[in-house]
């Protein structure tokens, strides 16, 4: 028993990382329709940042969160400034183009940072571990956990209980007659992508003391994140939150019971179930589009 639940408290820690992660995935598509599949190289670039931060400054994981958000945040908007904004309403060539910006990132790391993976150690006031009975909590995990929780709720205000927030569902609803009222619909939708790629570089840099840092790390993590805004509905945030608690948690079960790649497998079929009998997802967006 105290090692089952050990292994859930270790799902709760990979459902943070899904979260932020795939919530970058479904505002983006959500607001923009853009099926963003070099979001795992801005995770990999917030890992790389991390280490960056820690070898040259000794900034631990923590207190470089704000710049990773912002170097994140900042090359999103580069991107979709430059090419993506010239591909709205075009969703085979959106695929193709942020699939080769994905190849483009990492090829750009391994030439001028080399294909060596690199290690982030955990801050040293969150080392150590809470122990409660059999159950050994990490206090860096712990921190994950409470860190993710906050992002759910800031992104879930920024969209319901601010200006922006009220101009980007306008621009959602009806694109056209928002332009009426003065509200740029290009200026929102690059400031959506580069919000939604600054919690990805968060998500890698908060994941760095678990896995190496090398070129493809981002590559595993958003094949599962895509499965969790699948899931849960594209463009919903609640469904979002609760299909990655079910697929992070169903993740550490199934690797407890079976094995990791047993478990991805499983996880996978039942997606792939899921997806044949209700292909809006368990919490679809009821947005009028």
């Amino acid at each position: 028993m105290g090692s089952l639940l050990n292994e859930i408290f270790i799902g709760l820690s990979l459902t943070s990382i899904l979260l932020m992660i795939a919530l970058g995935l479904a505002i983006i598509y959500g607001a923009m329709g853009v099926i963003n599949l070099a979001h795992g190289q801005f995770v990999m670039v917030g890992a790389y940042i991390a280490w960056f931060l820690q070898s040259q400054f000794g900034f631990n994981v923590i207190v470089g969160l704000p710049l990773t958000f912002i170097s994140g945040a900042l090359l999103g908007l580069l991107l979709e400034r430059t090419i993506i904004q010239r591909l709205y309403q075009r969703p085979l060539d959106t695929i193709l183009a942020t699939w080769g910006i994905g190849i483009v990132l990492e090829q750009l790391v391994r030439t001028f940072l080399g294909p060596d993976s690199r290690y982030v150690g955990r801050p040293d006031f969150l080392d150590g571990n809470l122990v409660i009975g059999d159950i050994h909590m990490s206090y860096y995990r712990l921190f994950i956990i409470a860190f993710s929780i906050l992002i759910l709720f800031a992104t879930w205000y920024l969209l319901y209980r601010t200006e922006f927030g009220a101009k980007l569902r306008a621009v959602i609803q009806n694109k056209e007659i928002s332009e009426c009222y003065g509200i740029s619909s290009n200026k929102m939708y690059a400031m959506t992508f580069a919000y939604g790629a600054g919690l990805a570089a968060v998500a890698g840099s908060l994941i760095t003391p678990f896995v190496s840092v090398t070129p493809t790390m981002g590559t595993e993590l958003v094949v599962d994140a895509f499965l969790v805004v699948i899931v849960g509905g594209v463009g919903s945030i609640a469904g979002t939150a609760a299909s990655a608690l079910m697929i992070g948690e169903a993740t550490a079960w199934l690797s407890y019971w079976f094995n990791d790649t047993t478990g991805r497998i499983l996880i996978l079929i039942g997606v792939i179930v899921l997806i044949r009998f209700r292909p809006q997802g368990l919490f679809p967006d009821t947005v009028r589009r």
